[in-house]
């Protein structure tokens, strides 16, 4: 009977979470949320009650706490069931993901609460009815993480020695700054998060516009940006490279990679997830960023687009990045043999592949590698997409991710005026790519400025590519003539190319995923000289 009110408990709790999280992404704003009852908003209000109602009965208290500055905050907190006083129990702080009510993680703080756990999950300042500004991860934000431990420690049965912090992409990011700042904090489970916001954002010197201007969107959709971050916000999507180093430090200043000192000092256990196809965050700085953490540590990545990895367990149902997240805290918080210390510390699953595959290091998932000459050159037109393209933010990966369908284009019908392209021979055996792949090439342009994007294609026996990864690259201040070399790093995936299959790269000079700097009439030229020859490097597991 215990279990079967323990199920109904959740599934009403990842009821209201679906009410509230579907009003957030239809634009139920903070300022509609308060508007005089029409008969809309009051229906709205009404859904808002009845999923208010429906957590409340299931146990969880709604509660202000004071923030940096005393700055409210709204939050939730679940007790364990049997929490009596008479002992403490280990506490997760659970800060929400941009643009998402503090109902969000109500399903798993339930789950977690039912195995032990006090549970905090606070409305990142700035978003929906909690007050203040939209700082982005700013030092307002680090210290509110600290303020509501604080709260959790006067207020609750936790314990102070067994603290632990989880989030999906903002309160991820939240989440390992805190473990920077905050030595109370011992685990961390940060999930489709950031390590390096400007690699993220502004990889090779591009800006990641679909990206950019779906959180610019949603923070003011659903909450009061600062006025520092409209001034960032404007200047980087109007590409003014005067304030390029201002946007650098701004976010520098919210990467946890520029505190990673600070973090292994304080030892916190720290657990990585994160999808292939991210097009907010990459998984290349995640996997950079784990290589320097020198305390307990987990890689996780699989198929997937922003937070979609953790999507269903946001919902209640099952989902394996939220198994790992409770194991990873049963073990470092509870103190549960469960073996997830003695497992390889690097799990990933391919794209196209079922299970997942375990390695010691970041560095051994590509351990073999194919180098696919590229002795051709090439002289392509700019400023226009050849057709070659990433797809669209969120949507295309997650199509990926469910149905197989990434982005698709007929190799042979590519416009070569607009994409240079190379391909390798047909292969007798399944190549199981792993890792970051990288382009090694000299670039000749006739203006100063200008963009690339490289793509890595799987192409079948008619032609057509399937996307394998891709990633842009933007150079300023160049000699108009004077050829430069140019490395670039694809986006990090795991992708088995079919026997009888080859692999294309396509270089072309846009993308609707990034703005580019091409000025109107330039040319790209592609060349490999003796002395330095291009090529294409493809990580490959080692068989």
């Amino acid at each position: 009977m215990g279990h079967t009110r323990t199920a109904m408990r959740t599934a009403a709790v990842g009821t209201a979470a679906a009410v509230l999280a579907t009003g957030a992404a239809f634009g139920l704003t903070p300022a509609a949320a308060a508007a005089p009852a029409t008969a809309t908003t009051a229906t709205a209000a009404g859904d808002t009650a009845s999923a208010t109602a429906a957590a409340e009965s299931a146990g969880i208290r709604f509660v202000d706490i004071a923030g940096d500055g005393g700055t409210v905050l709204k939050a939730n907190v679940l007790t364990p069931a049997n929490a009596d006083g008479t002992r403490r129990h280990p506490l997760i702080v659970l800060p929400t993901s941009w643009a998402m009510p503090q109902i969000e993680y109500l399903a798993q703080a339930r789950a977690l609460a039912d195995a032990g756990y006090v549970v905090v999950s606070y409305n990142s300042r700035g978003f929906w009815q909690s007050g203040g500004e939209i700082e982005v991860a700013g030092p307002p934000d680090i210290a509110d993480a600290s303020k509501v431990i604080d709260w959790a420690l006067a207020h609750t049965p936790a314990d102070p020695g067994r603290i632990g912090m989880a989030g999906v992409s903002y309160g991820a990011g939240i989440s390992l700054l805190a473990a920077a700042h905050d030595p109370r904090i011992k685990a961390v489970a940060a999930l489709s998060g950031w390590a390096d916001l400007i690699e993220s954002i502004y990889s090779g010197r591009t800006q990641h516009l679909q990206a950019a201007a779906l959180l610019g969107g949603a923070g003011h959709l659903t909450g009061r940006p600062s006025a520092e971050l409209r001034h960032i916000l404007e200047g980087f999507l109007s590409s003014d490279l005067e304030r390029e180093q201002e946007m650098i430090d701004w976010g520098r200043k919210r990467s946890p990679a520029a505190y990673i000192d600070r973090i292994n000092a304080n030892g916190a256990a720290i657990m990585l997830g994160n999808a292939w196809g991210d097009t907010i965050f990459p998984p290349n700085q995640y996997a950079s960023f784990y290589e320097r953490l020198t305390g307990p540590k987990r890689l996780e990545l699989r198929p997937g687009d922003h937070a979609t990895a953790e999507a269903t367990g946001l919902f209640g149902l099952p989902n394996d990045t939220w198994t790992s997240t409770r194991r990873w805290f049963d073990h470092h918080l509870r103190g549960v043999d469960n073996g997830v210390d003695r497992e390889q510390p690097v799990r990933i699953k391919s794209r196209t592949s079922g299970g997942y595959e375990g390695y010691p290091d970041w560095a051994s998932v590509g351990a073999r590698e194919e180098r696919l000459p590229l002795d051709r050159g090439h002289a392509v037109r700019t400023g226009a997409d050849s057709g070659a393209n990433g797809g669209v933010v969120l949507l295309s990966n997650a199509l990926d991710q469910f149905l197989k369908l990434p982005p698709t284009v007929s190799v042979p019908l590519l416009p070569r005026s607009y994409a240079a392209v190379w391909q390798s021979e047909r292969y007798a055996t399944a190549q199981r790519v792993r890792g970051t792949a990288k382009l090694h090439t000299t670039v000749t342009g006739t203006a100063s400025s200008g963009t690339l994007v490289a793509y890595l294609y799987d192409v079948g026996p008619l032609g057509f590519g399937k996307l394998v990864s891709n990633a842009p690259y933007t150079f300023h201040g160049r000699t108009p003539g004077e050829p430069f070399t140019v490395d670039l790093e694809l986006f990090s995936t795991a992708y088995d190319v079919p026997a009888g299959h080859r692999l294309a790269l396509v270089v072309d000079t846009a993308d609707p995923l990034y703005i580019e700097h091409n000025p109107a009439g330039a040319r790209l030229t592609f060349s490999s000289p003796p002395s330095d020859p291009s090529y294409l490097s493809v990580p490959l597991r080692a068989e």
